[in-house]
């Protein structure tokens, strides 16, 4: 039979899957689906989605049938002695098996009306012939009447087997390490299965070799485990983690400790072993398929997604433990944390070489997937952040994580990244040689990107640190308030290491001081004074720890006097009395045609909390810059803080609700700030707390803030809220500070410059402070809540997502046109080609990941969205802004908005 004629054949056989009511079980009918498709491309070409949808909706027991049959014969094919055997056990007949089920997986999922059946179906106990049973019902002879009745009984006996996904996912995973199909045949073994680990690296120092075809046979397979695990996609961001997924609870509590190795470092060292620079690309990269490419985005993602998952407390594996993520966090050999390390560089490097001379096509799909897979590794192994610290490799990664975080700072599609790059920083900061290892001097800071290069800068890790944390708040257009307190996390957890603070770092640092005490900020929301006392704290650390080693900081805080004592004594009246004061001086000086000007207009509506506050501040209010608000009169009062950047009048959403239900929780959809803890206290933690809990708990250690109150969607600052956090704000250090230091000084140093002569310097350098005592170095952890998780998870389905859209570099599109849940998927308008990206116009036209979760970051206003939202997008409310999840930004502009993945 010829290539088409099969077609044909098997485009029939689809056909009749619907028409036919009921296809008996043993018809030879089945065996078309595994004989006749001879490529992935047949089954997902041929297998329509109508087809699919149509045969589930009036058909069901012909799928279910077909799943039974497919199944079947792939577990046959998996026990034959002779697999894989052209004549007797065709390779053919497996793969198509893999291919059938990876198509229509996704159709079963997206119907909510088919969740009993499925569960049933694939998760219930099942009831088999036992072996003796089926031999007595092949009879050979005639019996006499009493053997025969012996053998019919003895032909009724059943016994209770596995549940069908558990054995179609133990086959899976055996298939991915069978001889002759996905590893070479081994010499001195029998045995098919061998869980040989695939590449040398991690577990493993010489490789067991490999063909083309095995790496498509395990592409294939990597493909629908994917799809099998894949059914979070169709749930909602709130539910995800509270429910979970069986198929990755089966798959990460596997208790065979040989096939969670052999699985782990399979997919870790065909990761990290992939070096896309010695692929060479043709011009015409569009039309290009790297089958290594799809086989290593496979292994990433399938291995990210078992070492974050979070076992539900309502499933029965609660009790057990995520065993890869338990095993990755016990690697401890230096040579697998520089395989690792290095590995890791070379993804993460390339964009940033890349970024001053692009060479169109850049092969490198999953930078965002390496920086997730580096967070994962920082936070479930101690040993490898001390390693990468230790060996100064932390310096590279500083430096690359922040060029990911500035370089997508406004890419609405890449939220959830910028996010990422902030957490990990945080991560990394928990550890005390990490501040201290900033204290190096930053060489060559003329060969990074344009995008994170400090004109004229000749400082140190820190203050290179420190103005990107600046950089961050203050340019992202109000796109990250979110994380807000994890940047000054960061700072706070190196503060007490710091050493020769440049002038220029110390002026960043109390800028951002200036702009976070001013009443604007301050009175926006019932909230962000945390934000001042976390910045407070990490100047008195400063202070405490460092105050002989950095004068030029010292010097930065003492030309801000008059701001502190002004803070001492703010009042509700006095805030609200400056922020009118400042809106008359700037409607006095606006000027129609000041372009400047006009960006700023779009937040007078919150200059004073008590006249407009109908509704919390929207993100979309945000602009790139806005004045600061001066408290009181300062030193350099001639210069014009209106033209000073400041942080958008912030939202954070560490402020959970943990009496509420989770699905209520919008707010607390990235991890949990909790108050800072001393040694002594981190010593107190229950026994067996992870230093970054993935627990999957609506309880929390501590809360980052103390709640303010809220009205109807309205705050409304009082006078008593506010003497309820002033009086907490951590001033003495700073105060006994001035009050010893400012009459040592001479008068000339009422100067607008922020560097201190060489005669002030010497001043604050021998005077003698004293009544202030180092208070003990607190660090600041974060911890996930279940929405946060539900954020998380949703983030890596939509790099998933996003990879496997684009079909004609060689991915089979799994789940276009399904009904996502955890995310909305938007078509954006086709782009035209450029030079940089020439295209043609199929290439040209692209899909959106865009998050259902509205008003991620706004506390007091209509929150999170639905099912329904998600699928319904004209129903929603107009002034309810979308922001993302998946890391895609805000809904409101979508044509304008690029794919998630990087």
């Amino acid at each position: 039979m010829g290539a088409s004629d099969s077609k044909l054949v098997f485009k029939q056989g689809i056909f009749r899957l619907s028409e036919d009511k009921i296809i008996p079980a043993d018809d030879p009918y089945w065996a078309s689906f595994w004989e006749l498709p001879e490529s992935t491309e047949d089954v997902f070409s041929l297998f329509s989605p109508n087809d699919i949808r149509r045969t589930r909706d009036t058909a069901l027991e012909n799928l279910e049938t077909l799943i039974l049959a497919i199944t079947s014969r792939l577990f046959i094919l998996r026990h034959h002695p002779s697999f894989p055997d052209p004549e007797f056990a065709p390779e053919r007949d497996a793969l198509n098996c893999i291919r059938i089920l990876t198509r229509i997986l996704p159709y079963i999922y997206e119907a909510e009306q088919l969740q009993p059946w499925e569960d049933k179906f694939f998760w219930g106990v099942r009831r088999k012939r036992t072996r003796k049973a089926a031999l007595a019902r092949d009879v050979l002879f005639d019996e006499s009447q009493e053997e025969l009745a012996k053998l019919e009984a003895a032909g009724e006996e059943f016994e209770e087997v596995k549940p069908l996904a558990e054995e179609l996912i133990d086959t899976l995973i055996d298939l991915l390490f069978f001889a002759d199909f996905t590893l070479p045949r081994p010499q001195n073994t029998k045995n098919k299965v061998t869980y040989a680990i695939w590449q040398s690296g991690v577990g493993c120092n010489t490789s067991v070799g490999t063909t083309k075809e095995f790496e498509s046979n395990r592409t294939e397979i990597l493909r629908l485990l994917l799809t099998l695990t894949s059914q979070s996609m169709y749930m909602s961001a709130n539910l995800l983690p509270v429910q979970g997924v069986k198929a990755i609870s089966y798959i990460v509590t596997c208790p065979d400790k040989q096939v969670v190795l052999s699985t782990l470092c399979s997919l870790l060292n065909t990761t990290l072993k992939y070096n896309p620079a010695s692929w060479k690309i043709p011009y015409n990269v569009q039309v290009f398929k790297d089958p290594k490419q799809i086989l290593v985005t496979y292994a990433l993602q399938l291995l990210l997604l078992i070492l974050l998952y979070p076992i539900p407390e309502t499933d029965p594996a609660h009790a057990k433990k995520n065993f890869y993520r338990h095993f990755l966090g016990r690697l401890h050999r230096p040579q697998d944390f520089q395989f690792i390390t290095d590995g890791m560089t070379r993804i993460l490097n390339a964009p940033l070489n890349a970024s001053s001379s692009y060479i169109p096509g850049n092969p490198t799909k999953f930078t965002s997937e390496m920086i997730m897979l580096f967070w994962e590794i920082t936070q479930c192994n101690k040993r490898f952040r001390s390693f990468i610290i230790d060996t100064g490799r932390s310096h590279d990664f500083l430096v690359l994580i922040i060029f990911y975080a500035i370089e997508y700072k406004l890419d609405s599609s890449k939220q959830g990244v910028v996010r990422m790059c902030v957490f990990l920083l945080q991560t990394l900061s928990v550890e005390p040689n990490f501040g201290k290892n900033l204290n190096k001097r930053f060489e060559a800071q003329e060969t990074l990107p344009p995008t994170i290069r400090l004109q004229n800068f000749n400082g140190t890790y820190a203050d290179f640190l420190i103005h990107s944390i600046y950089n961050i708040i203050t340019t992202s257009q109000g796109k990250l308030t979110a994380i807000y307190p994890a940047l000054l996390a960061v700072i706070n957890n190196i503060a007490a290491y710091l050493e020769d603070l440049s002038a220029s770092a110390s002026s960043k640092l109390l800028q951002l001081f200036s702009s976070m005490s001013s009443p604007g900020f301050l009175l926006a929301n019932d909230s962000n004074h945390d934000l001042l006392q976390s910045l407070l704290e990490s100047i008195n650390a400063i202070i405490e720890h460092q105050f002989i080693r950095n004068p030029n900081f010292v010097y930065a805080v003492l030309r801000n006097k008059k701001r502190f004592e002004a803070l001492r004594s703010f009042t509700l009246e006095s805030g609200q009395e400056e922020i009118e004061r400042m809106n008359r001086r700037r409607k006095e000086r606006h000027d129609p045609n000041d372009l400047s000007e006009s960006r700023r207009g779009s937040v007078d509506s919150i200059r004073s909390p008590t006249i407009s506050h109908s509704r919390a501040p929207a993100l979309s209010d945000v602009p790139e810059e806005d004045g600061t608000f001066a408290i009181g009169a300062d030193e350099d009062e001639d210069t014009d803080d209106d033209h000073r950047p400041t942080p958008a009048e912030s939202t954070p959403t560490e402020q959970p609700s943990r009496a509420s239900s989770v699905s209520s929780s919008v707010d607390d959809a990235v991890p949990t700030q909790l108050r800072g803890m001393s040694e002594k206290a981190r010593g107190k933690m229950p026994a067996g707390m992870p230093t970054f809990s993935r627990q999957n708990s609506t309880t929390s250690l501590s809360n980052y803030t103390t709640a303010g109150f809220s009205t109807n969607g309205a705050f409304e600052p009082t006078a008593q809220w506010i003497d309820s956090w002033l009086t907490e704000l951590p001033l003495h250090t700073i105060l006994t500070l001035m009050d010893q230091l400012t009459p040592l000084l001479p008068a000339p140093n009422r100067s607008s410059t922020d560097t201190p002569s060489a005669s002030i310097l010497h001043v604050i350098q021998s005077a003698k402070v004293t009544s202030i005592e180092p208070s003990p170095i607190r660090i600041q952890y974060f911890e996930w809540s279940p929405l946060s998780l539900g954020w998380y998870e949703s983030l890596l389905w939509g790099f998933a997502f996003t990879s496997e859209m684009q079909v004609q570099k060689g991915t089979v599109g799994v789940w276009n046109g399904t009904a996502i849940k955890l995310f909305r998927v938007e078509a954006v308008a086709p782009s035209g080609p450029t030079l940089s990206s020439p295209r043609g116009a199929v290439d040209a036209v692209g899909s959106n990941i865009v998050s259902r979760i509205g008003n991620l970051n706004l506390r007091g206003v209509g929150g999170g969205g639905s099912a329904q939202d998600a699928q319904s997008p004209a129903t929603e409310r107009p002034e309810r802004p979308q922001v993302s999840r998946t890391g895609t930004g805000d809904g409101s502009r979508p044509g304008l908005i690029r794919t998630a993945i990087i």
